[in-house]
């Protein structure tokens, strides 16, 4: 069987050329006779992998000495706890709730201290990105918080809120090394990688060094300290290793292409051909605010659910996998990662042309 256009938000797309590698190298590694699977994460092998990896991602990032950079586990959502454990020093933070996973952080931030919800788009269905440009950030929040590009949503931070000064933390799990970053206008900038980066398992954590203190929130386990895991060069315990191995291979892809800044410009390209006959068609119609519209996820509707469970059906069936919308939101979605070929997005709209001339109503 050929591989499949897949526009899953998660585990996603990966890059063919890295999977082919990867493949290659299964059951030796460069002549160590065993498969990264199967190597101790003490050894020199993945020593030399998982500091090539950290290297990488500085160089695409250009990410400043004064960050370290953590490869951890329990994905994003671990964050939500992580997060207000380690940085609560007054027990208070301001959220801004831009989605289904910014709501989470902020319920889970609840826990620990006073969450403040200091803005929020549920009022239309989180269809824009609110203006945050003078929001009533508290005198002693630790920190604001913001998902910078919501995955089920389609939007994205176009510019980064005004804090007033409190460190920044993001979620930018959808579209981490979609296009270049200034890493220095956050505190934490983290993101799972199994949308943009590789297989589910990892998270990476990129984080201002003075924020890393002994001064946790009583009762915070070992495992859940960005202290230990930094002084351990995210080696503490046995890492999430071939995830990692396969995260590094992505990056390097990445830097071939020519980093962020190509990156941004193929993303853009490819986001075009899709949200502009989005625009002309008068069957499907977008459902994002276009001045806050994502590069990475692009959600659309016919308005007639089953239309959409039709459509969802027969481009299954053409080989344009996993379209369906989040199931809060219903609809499609068509997530459009760095490693989703041009041509898989002309080749969707070509299949939405033609299913549009053949169910336009009369």
């Amino acid at each position: 069987m050929s591989r499949v256009y897949n526009f899953s938000a998660g585990p996603a797309v990966l890059p063919e050329e890295v999977l082919q590698e990867a493949a290659d190298e299964m059951l030796d590694y460069r002549g160590t006779g065993m498969s990264v699977m199967e190597m101790s994460h003490r050894s020199k092998a993945y020593d030399t992998i998982i500091k090539e990896a950290e290297a990488d991602l500085r160089e695409l990032m250009n990410i400043p000495d004064n960050y370290k950079v953590l490869f951890l586990q329990g994905g994003a959502s671990q964050q939500f706890a992580m997060i207000p454990m380690n940085l609560m020093k007054n027990k208070v933070a301001d959220y801004i709730v831009t989605g289904q996973w910014a709501k989470k952080a902020y319920q889970e931030a609840c826990i620990y201290g006073k969450a403040n919800k200091i803005a929020s788009s549920e009022d239309k269905t989180f269809s824009y990105i609110p203006d945050c440009s003078d929001l009533p950030i508290s005198d002693d929040a630790d920190y604001v918080y913001i998902c910078e590009n919501n995955t089920i949503y389609g939007t994205k931070f176009k510019t980064l809120p005004n804090t007033k000064g409190k460190p920044l933390v993001a979620d930018v799990s959808s579209c981490f090394l979609s296009e270049p970053v200034d890493v220095t206008k956050y505190g934490v900038i983290y993101g799972g990688v199994q949308k943009n980066i590789g297989p589910a398992g990892v998270v990476i954590v990129i984080i201002r060094e003075d924020l890393i203190t002994e001064d946790v929130l009583p009762g915070t386990p070992t495992m859940l300290r960005y202290k230990i895991h930094a002084d351990n060069g995210s080696l503490y315990n046995t890492p999430p290793a071939y995830g990692i191995y396969i995260c590094g291979k992505v990056f390097k892809w990445l830097k071939k292409r020519g980093g962020l800044e190509a990156m941004k410009e193929y993303n853009e390209k490819k986001a075009k051909i899709l949200y502009d006959y989005l625009d002309e068609s008068k069957l499907f119609h977008g459902t994002v605010r276009k001045e806050d519209r994502s590069l990475m996820n692009v959600p659309f509707v016919t308005g007639d659910e089953e239309l959409d469970a039709k459509f969802v059906k027969e481009a299954t069936a053409a080989g344009f996998v996993n379209l369906k919308g989040h199931r809060t939101v219903g609809g499609m979605r068509a997530s459009i990662y760095n490693a989703m070929p041009i041509e898989g997005v002309e080749k969707l709209v070509e299949f939405m042309k033609a299913f549009e001339a053949a169910n336009m109503p009369v």
